[in-house]
């Protein structure tokens, strides 16, 4: 309960130094601007009466922007955020602002009122709602990119479980004719390379990396490793595993991976350069 009350204190006091703030600039852009004729007062008395502008505006906006939702809260029948209300709430202001500040140069001004003063109190009294709804756009952009950034370290520590939970497994590679099997862990392969008729499978072996030859197709043993995501295809010739990936390089139109422990080149071609890219 007292932490969802100093929320709604936070919020309270957000919005209030957000309205103040936007009638400050109200205040000023009329101060120092003029666009009303005010001759007749002096510095004093123009202070006093350019801060009606602002207080006018403000009073609107904290009517529409913490009353109103408050009292509706409590009868379920308003929503602050959803669609209507925002243009609702900005039409109210844009009126209800125009209305009084032209009541207001009219009867305390004492400045005669013709269409073209009115328009420029139509367009001074625009900027409050606009700056409102440019202000809750960047908090709407804010917390769905909140969300989203959750939902990804959601997603990338399910990934990486599911990975951790891979590389422990063993994966047996065996020959066409099946007179050779290879058992490895999948943690242990570093990449398979296609040689004509054979595969050659680099792997871990202590603290080197090892090859051997299976008479098989590349293209059999990626169906073998296709539930295990650490593994990318790079090129039409090999299949790598993302963990022995140290760096990508480039040189002209040409790129190639550099895998630790190991001092040939593995080609990448532009069809699976995006893949490396990402995995990377």
């Amino acid at each position: 309960m007292n932490k969802k009350l100093n929320e709604l204190i936070q919020l309270f006091n957000r919005d209030i130094r957000l309205l103040l703030g936007i009638s400050f600039g109200i205040f000023l852009f009329i101060l120092f601007f003029q666009p009303f004729p005010v001759e007749r007062f002096d510095f004093n008395n123009l202070l006093l009466f350019v801060a009606g502008f602002g207080a006018i505006v403000f009073l609107f906006m904290f009517l529409v922007r913490i009353v109103f939702p408050v009292i509706s809260r409590k009868r379920n029948s308003f929503n602050r955020t959803s669609f209507p209300s925002i243009y609702l709430g900005g039409f109210i202001i844009l009126v209800l602002s125009t209305v009084a500040l032209a009541f207001y140069l009219r009867y305390v001004g004492k400045a005669s009122i013709s269409f073209y003063v009115v328009f420029k109190i139509f367009l001074i009294c625009m900027a409050a709602p606009l700056t409102l709804r440019i202000l809750d756009l960047i908090r709407e952009l804010k917390k769905e990119n909140e969300l989203l950034t959750s939902e990804k370290k959601t997603i990338q520590n399910q990934v990486e479980k599911y990975e951790e939970d891979n590389l422990n497994k063993s994966i047996e590679f065996i020959s066409e004719n099946k007179s050779e099997v290879l058992t490895l862990l999948v943690s242990d392969i570093a990449f398979i390379k296609s040689a004509d008729n054979y595969v050659e499978i680099v792997y871990k072996s202590g603290d080197n990396l090892k090859k051997s030859l299976i008479r098989n197709t590349l293209k059999n043993i990626e169906l073998q490793l296709k539930e295990y995501t650490n593994f990318i295809r790079c090129h039409r010739i090999c299949v790598v595993n993302k963990q022995y990936i140290e760096k990508l390089s480039k040189n002209y139109n040409n790129h190639w991976i550099t895998i630790r422990g190991y001092n040939e080149k593995i080609p990448v071609s532009r069809q699976f350069l995006l893949k490396v890219r990402e995995a990377l």
